[in-house]
């Protein structure tokens, strides 16, 4: 015998006495004792299970019987009949004595009979279930097991809902503390078949199935119906998307018979027709047999194999695919590009018989550069600096000066916030406001404003509050960034069972978008149906934001904020949070203490109704004080970690109510699929930012790399900026994509260095004027033969109107004038709607969901409730209204033409001064000459309309220069 030999027989000998140890293989749990809570004695699964009369048992709660709702999934006849009597309530208890002292196991069965509701369960007081879904009507669960220590003898199972909701428990099962404890038995489907048996389904079975089902319940259906598959043996075993359809021995109780009889006209099969009467007594004889199915063929397997995903492919696709260092093209000729950007765009003109156009005139460059960088227009002055600097180096230095400048934060800021639907209100049915969230927004300005690198500002807005900080205003900083999750939508008007699973999506889906460029919450309910992003992914990513604690904004059953951040020092952060609970706790008390006493009011008359009418004033007028006394520290609407960290469950088809297997946290498969460590006991998030901030992910320098290119040239070079997936459109230029997004990266994730790159390039700084040649061949520009042209945005032209009046204020915005929280009373029917006046920069405007901005409504205006990667330019009646006759137009007219006025004596100089501040340029002579005929007719309409000359005077300007500001050339940008 060699030595491998004898090695492998010790390895072998000494894994059997392992695995034959007593201490290696855990008994089965024994069983002690089951009750069915609302009925009559039984034996399910060959146990004796006592009734609701039995003895050592305390129940609390109302008791339910309904035996007539059909159960999901379908069980055997006993055990129906006791989940289908119960004790329900908002507050169950039962209390299981005559128990031995030593730990048992419990396990609880819960139903729903109606409507989906969401409960907790307690196990001697403590939580073992938190708001779990019952499902729809018939719905039923097996729970546990939990491990309890009996007190004095007994052990306590509890439910809990919200006030107006309801809990079912029908039976439990106590069993002890070691060992596993068993599942359910269930009546067992044919395997060993006869002659008969094979006969049987051959000429009786096979057929009705064939004529009367496989046409939407087959590998070869068109559209699989309910998930369920009649063309295999398999199939049904496996069942439907709600549970088993037979069970065997049972037909009684087996949805499919139940189905073919019409039983339930939701659940008939087939809809239209019910199949002769001999077809179902055959189907009955079947399921009675034991179902007998001598079919081999998995079609289930078979359609699981043809759906599942096929990574190999999903990883061919372009997004997915690493960054590539690609070589920069040589191109004639070699003395136009002046940078390796230039060299990309030129191959490509080159390939198609393209050339570019001629460089762009200074005023127009900085005019172009101006907006593009802060949103407003360059100052006379400025244009005359950059005209008189001949250097080589002028337009960097122009470049460079936006950069510093605090209003180049401002204005992409602001196209941040477009992309993650920022908003002041919270979006649901009373869209009540937020007045902390304006922190969030001014956060993201003053993120630009420094060039926080962006893997860090992807950080700091996902896991900020998980960062170790160096200083506390820096730890305060990153709690703040955490608003872009707080700023996640909210929905309806509940509170106990508010759907949170809608607050995660959104949440979801906005990461998915707005750092990934994936439709990732498409998989929510199925598998992505382009990309390759199963349902398990998005719920890999739900249990992120699952063990994430959402600050509560108010909503109509609830009219206050709650579980904010406090604002201090990491060392105090747990002496705030115990303040603040304490705060919230007292404010829930004398609320409770007012609602106490209106439900007391309506059995009072006369005297006793007016002296609790008083006592109510007084407690609403405390209520009152209370909040009006804030903390002695601010708050910040941002996120935290929830009280445990926990898993998903995958919801079948995006329903809470039916939940599936647990999945662990981890990132998308396709893009690696890193788990979270089994050390970490936080929520994960800070995983998730460092897996999307990771260089190796090949999506994230090249989404953000396509966002700042769109923004210079009002296209990306992905035109579908928020979908790189196959629904979305494909680059341009992809090699000049994957060396943008290295270069990003290499410059240490640096936003602005991005900007010098691209504005910097010849590219960037040629004329908007296209030949014909380009037109014919490329007709949407799609190459850049030439820059192209682009209407101001809303925030921009607002913002110039602003400037031109000398009327925009440039000191910090802050909070929005919202009412006290002690005066809101907002419902769906009278929601929070409000609109402030500012003269500050439109990034500041209050924005609503619910309700948007009459202004930005009009001019396309990003929408708050849903991530906008690229803003519409629609051409509309109202546009022209608005800047004929809009109040605001008017004001920033009048002031403007004051200026034009005392810029110069003569009308030729006011004239120049209005072109040079509206247009960058000087007004031609025939321009002079039309705004000088203008002016005329004006002061002689005006004259004859009996308006005094000093006014006729003013009013002539100010008509001249609104009509300046209708001018294509005053809303275009070239």
């Amino acid at each position: 015998m060699n030595r491998t030999r004898i090695a492998l027989l010790i390895l072998a000998v000494c894994l059997s006495a392992t695995c034959l140890s007593p201490r290696a293989i855990a008994a089965d749990a024994v069983f002690i004792r089951a009750l069915n809570l609302n009925g009559p004695a039984l034996e399910i699964d060959g146990r004796k299970w006592e009734g609701s009369d039995a003895a050592d048992v305390v129940v609390n709660g109302k008791l339910f019987e309904n035996q007539a709702v059909a159960l999901k999934p379908t069980t055997d006849p006993a055990r129906a009949r006791m989940i289908r009597s119960s004790v329900w309530g908002s507050k169950v208890d039962v209390s299981v004595g005559g128990l031995p002292l030593a730990e048992c196991q419990v396990v609880v069965y819960v139903w729903e009979d109606n409507h989906t509701e969401q409960f907790d369960l307690l196990v001697n007081d403590k939580p073992v279930v938190e708001k779990r879904h019952s499902g729809a009507g018939g719905s039923w669960k097996r729970l546990g097991p939990w491990r309890a220590t009996p007190v004095d003898g007994s052990v306590k199972v509890s439910a809990r809902t919200s006030s107006h909701g309801a809990a079912n428990l029908s039976g439990i099962e106590i069993w002890s503390g070691q060992g596993m404890v068993p599942g359910m038995t269930g009546a067992a489907f044919v395997t060993e078949l006869t002659a008969d048996h094979t006969a049987f389904f051959e000429s009786k079975v096979r057929p009705v199935l064939v004529e009367h089902c496989y046409e939407c319940h087959s590998a070869g259906a068109k559209k699989l119906k309910g998930g369920l598959m009649l063309d295999s043996r398999a199939g049904i075993i496996k069942g439907g998307d709600n549970g088993p359809v037979i069970l065997p021995g049972q037909p009684g109780s087996s949805p499919l018979i139940r189905s073919v009889r019409h039983a339930d006209p939701d659940l008939a099969m087939p809809p239209k027709k019910r199949i002769p009467d001999t077809a179902i007594a055959d189907l009955e004889a079947w399921v009675r047999m034991g179902a007998p199915d001598p079919r081999t063929e998995n079609t289930v397997a078979a359609a699981e194999a043809k759906s599942a995903i096929d990574w190999k492919k999903g990883r061919e696709w372009w997004s997915f695919r690493p960054l590539a260092k690609t070589a920069v093209p040589v191109v004639e000729p070699a003395r136009w590009p002046v940078s390796d950007v230039d060299r990309f765009i030129l191959a490509r003109l080159e390939k198609d018989g393209l050339k570019p156009a001629a460089d762009a005139e200074k005023r127009v460059l900085i005019r172009r550069a101006a907006f593009d960088l802060t949103g407003l227009p360059p100052t006379p002055a400025d244009i005359d600096v950059f005209l008189a600097d001949k250097s080589s180096k002028a337009f960097s230095k122009v470049v460079d000066r936006l950069l510093a400048s605090p209003q180049y934060g401002e204005r992409w800021g602001r196209h941040w916030l477009d992309v993650v639907r920022y908003a002041d209100t919270a979006g649901d049915n009373s869209d009540f406001p937020i007045p902390q969230m304006h922190r969030y927004r001014d956060w993201v300005i003053r993120a630009f404003n420094r060039d926080l690198p962006y893997d860090q500002f992807i950080r700091e807005q996902l896991a900020g509050d998980l960062l170790t900080s160096r200083t506390a205003d820096e730890a305060k900083e990153r709690v703040i960034a955490t608003g872009y999750i707080a700023n996640a939508r909210r929905f309806g008007s509940r509170v106990d069972d508010y759907p949170q699973h809608l607050t995660i999506e959104d949440t979801i889906d906005n990461v998915g978008r707005a750092f990934l460029g994936l439709t990732v919450s498409c998989a929510r309910c199925h598998d992505h149906k382009f990309d390759p992003i199963p349902t398990a992914d998005y719920y890999a990513l739900y249990g992120f934001f699952q063990s994430t604690r959402y600050p509560w904004p108010g909503i109509e059953l609830e009219q206050r904020q709650r579980d904010l951040v406090p604002l201090v020092e990491p060392s105090r952060l747990a002496e705030a949070e115990s303040a603040r609970k304490s705060h919230d706790a007292e404010k829930r008390r004398l609320e409770k203490e007012v609602q106490k006493l209106k439900d007391s009011l309506k059995d009072k008359t006369g005297e006793e109704k007016r002296s609790v009418e008083a006592k109510i004033s007084e407690a609403e007028k405390a209520v009152k004080d209370f909040i009006a006394k804030p903390l002695p520290f601010d708050m910040a609407y941002a996120v935290a970690e929830a009280g445990k960290a926990v898993d998903a469950a995958i919801q079948i088809k995006g329903d809470p109510a039916k939940p599936g297997d647990v999945v662990g946290r981890r990132f998308l498969t396709i893009l690696g699929g890193q788990e979270i460590a089994t050390t970490d006991r936080t929520s994960g998030r800070l995983h998730l930012a460092d897996r999307l901030a990771d260089t190796g992910n090949p999506l994230t320098a090249r989404v953000m790399a396509n966002r700042i290119w769109l923004h210079h040239f009002g296209k990306g070079l992905v035109p579908t900026p928020n979908d790189f997936g196959k629904q979305g459109k494909p680059p341009t230029h992809p090699e000049l994509l994957d060396w943008l997004a290295d270069r990003f990266i290499e410059s240490g994730w640096s936003v602005k260095d991005l900007h010098r790159t691209i504005m910097l390039s010849r590219t960037y700084q040629i004329a908007s004027a296209r030949s014909e040649d380009a037109v014919a061949r490329d007709p949407n520009n799609e190459l850049l033969s030439s820059f192209p042209r682009r209407r101001l945005d809303a925030e921009s032209l607002r913002d110039t109107m602003l400037v031109l009046g000398g009327n925009m204020d440039t000191s910090p915005a802050g909070a929005h004038p919202f009412p006290p929280p002690s005066e809101w009373k907002f419902t769906q029917h009278n929601p929070f709607k409000a609109v402030y006046d500012s003269k500050q920069r439109s990034v500041y405007l209050m924005t609503q969901r619910i309700q948007r901005h009459p202004y930005l409504a009009i001019f396309d205006g990003a929408d708050p409730s849903a991530s906008t990667a690229v803003r519409t330019s629609s051409t509309t009646p109202l546009q022209a209204l608005f800047l004929m006759n809009d109040p605001f137009v008017h004001e920033q007219s009048r002031e403007f033409a004051k200026r034009v006025v005392a810029a110069a004596k003569d009308e030729p100089g006011r004239i120049q001064s209005a072109y040079r501040s509206a247009l960058g340029r000087t007004a031609e002579r025939p321009e002079i000459e039309q705004c000088r005929s203008f002016l005329k007719a004006a002061r002689t309409r005006l004259s004859e309309s009996g308006t005094a000359p000093d006014q006729s005077e003013a009013e002539a300007w100010q008509s001249m220069v609104r009509a300046i500001l209708r001018l294509n050339e005053f809303v275009y940008v070239d």
